[in-house]
């Protein structure tokens, strides 16, 4: 972590700063700290007698007795709590709420549990972030100044037992409500709107509360970067009603929550015709091109998360908010808070996060994705041995309850800060397609789809989002990919199909030379997957998505578009083929390489 003059930093930014140095640089001793604590807290928990450990703290002990899990194998557990046994079953202090994981991975929506104590510790995370972006920007003001963040809340409900079911977000901003200090900075939009479940009301009244206080925005983020291109488009198609409040002071009667109302009076307190004019000279000219900037002229970065398959938006991002610095500051999950980007400023491609030592006892479970079934090919490690290049399966074990619980996330070393290393996010590891003996995991596409995107770019063309999956309705089976495409301020006048067929087809080889060797094996030697194929949807399908994910239960601030979808997401793929535009397969076989393929061939 870069030093830099700080004597704009008051001192509990400095202890933060300064405790960020302290366990990073003793990360094994508190590890060992923090696993015996967690065991001789929970000592007496059924699901730890039930394996053995009686009471040990010894981390060989635990690891001989304590079996690896995935979500699966809790949930026995977690129904028992839910149902009102209120014995101690995986924790020793009573679970008062279950945070409910996204869902839009690849999998179903968990429920992760919590107590009170723990929930106040978790909130010590954020601490660490925001006296680095102190450092970074000295010049901010940021007692006056302003994030305008996007977060949007799910209705809660409670188990049979009374424990209450919520988002992890939206129990940050009831938490937020009742502190003078907020864990997720100084907001331009009161609590009350962000804790509405109408998600039109909530992103509606957001935006019409941050482009009033235009002048005092510094910062404009999101969870993900997906849920800041929804509200970008949002923007664009309701610039004029919301230009219009602002020029009358008042409110669109489609705001009918009354708490949301009152809360946005407190903010649109008397017209201001400065802004709304601002609002239709620079949203009336048609070009989006750097419209954050344009109306928020005083915001210095972006902050949302962009890695894995979220730096499919980072393009995007550039261009509306004219290249503005993207930060990604922190790594977490609903299980778990885990690491933080000491280094915010770096290239939103190169991301990495320091792993924070006291959030959890972590363990390693190395990985080699290049292996056909996916194989562990060593034994687990500890955060202190883990090897710089190495891929590695995330596993915690938490003080809520969580023992030796396999995270899904595919994680890869990319260096060390003192004692805790430094990773980035390479994919989830449950997110695959595959028809044959192949596996194709999110990275792979990803990285598949890039190469399929520089094919289209001289053309105007670029992909704004994109699925897949694998079609095995005919035999041989083969991958379809689902692309919705921008065109350039020079090529806007063009439809997708004004671009010769054969530009297409080239970018579906060029994304079947990018796949794995398995894939392209049998491709090109067994002839057991037949060619790729690319449908081109209309523009805003991937809007509709977002809203059909929407209706079903899903939150805005925690959305992704999943990217291999599965025989149970069935109504997505309908919801696609009915915007269908164009459609177009690979003309050709994939090559493999010739070493390669001897690993493979009989």
């Amino acid at each position: 972590m870069s030093h830099v003059v700080e004597h704009w930093l008051d001192e509990k930014d400095k202890e933060a700063l300064q405790h960020i140095e302290d366990v990073t640089s003793k990360a094994d001793e508190i590890q060992r700290q923090i696993l015996t604590e967690i065991l001789s807290t929970n000592a007496n928990v059924e699901y730890l007698q039930q394996h053995g450990l009686h009471g040990s703290t010894d981390a060989s002990t635990f690891k001989k007795l304590i079996p690896l899990i995935s979500y699966e194998q809790l949930t026995p557990y977690l129904a028992l709590i839910a149902h009102d046994d209120d014995s101690p079953i995986l924790c020793s202090n009573p679970i008062t709420h279950f945070f409910t994981s996204s869902g839009t991975s690849g999998g179903e929506t968990k429920l992760i549990p919590m107590y009170e104590e723990e929930f106040v510790r978790r909130l010590s995370f954020f601490n660490y972030m925001m006296p680095r972006m102190k450092q970074l920007f000295p010049n901010i003001n940021w007692q006056k100044g302003k994030g305008m963040n996007f977060h949007f809340a799910k209705p809660e409900f409670k188990t049979k037992a009374g424990i209450i079911v919520r988002s992890i977000f939206t129990s940050l901003h009831k938490r937020s409500s009742n502190l003078k200090s907020k864990p997720i900075g100084n907001n331009t939009s009161p609590d009350d709107i962000i804790l509405c479940t109408d998600s039109f009301q909530s992103l509606y009244c957001q935006l019409l509360c941050g482009l009033y206080q235009n002048d005092v925005v510094f910062r404009l983020g999101a969870l993900f970067a997906s849920t800041l291109i929804h509200v970008f488009k949002f923007l664009e198609n309701h610039w004029v009603v919301l230009a219009n409040d602002i020029l009358t002071g008042s409110i669109n009667p489609k705001i009918t929550n009354l708490s949301v109302r009152e809360s946005v009076m407190k903010i649109v307190v008397k017209p201001n015709p400065e802004v709304a004019d601002l609002i239709e000279h620079e949203c009336s000219k048609g070009s989006w091109e750097g419209i954050i900037k344009r109306l928020w002229p005083n915001t210095k970065y972006i902050n949302a998360i962009v890695t894995g398959s979220m730096s499919q938006y980072i393009p995007l991002l550039n261009f509306y908010t004219n290249n503005l610095p993207i930060v990604s500051d922190h790594y977490g999950s609903s299980e778990c808070f885990l690491g933080l980007n000491l280094d915010p400023l770096c290239d939103p491609y190169e991301i990495s996060y320091t792993l924070i030592p006291t959030m959890a006892y972590f363990e390693f479970l190395p990985i080699d994705r290049t292996n056909p079934n996916g194989e562990v090919t060593q034994q687990l490690v500890d955060l202190v041995d883990v090897k710089l290049g190495q891929e590695y399966e995330l596993v915690i074990t938490t003080f809520a309850g969580l023992y030796r619980y396999r995270m899904g996330d595919i994680i890869r070393v990319t260096g060390f800060t003192k004692k805790a290393p430094n990773f980035s996010f390479v994919c989830r590891k449950n997110v695959v397609l595959s028809l044959n003996n192949e596996k194709t995991d999110e990275a792979g596409l990803h990285k598949a789809v890039e190469e399929g995107g520089h094919v289209l770019k001289p053309f105007g063309a670029t992909i704004v989002d994109y699925t897949s999956y694998a079609d095995s309705s005919t035999i041989p089976g083969h991958y379809v990919l689902y692309f919705e495409l921008i065109f350039d301020e020079h090529n806007k006048a063009q439809i997708s199909n004004s671009i010769p067929s054969s530009v297409y087809e080239d970018c579906c080889f060029a994304i079947e030379e990018t796949l794995n060797s398995l894939y392209r094996l049998a491709r090109s030697h067994e002839k057991c997957i037949d060619p790729l194929e690319i449908k081109i949807v209309k523009a805003g399908t991937f809007e509709k998505l977002m809203q059909l994910a929407i209706n079903r239960g899903a939150s805005i601030t925690r959305y992704k578009t999943p990217r291999c979808l599965n025989s149970k997401q069935i109504h997505i793929i309908q919801l696609l083929e009915s915007n269908l535009v164009s459609n177009y397969f690979s003309q050709k076989s994939p090559k493999l390489d010739a070493n390669r393929a001897l690993t493979f061939l009989p």
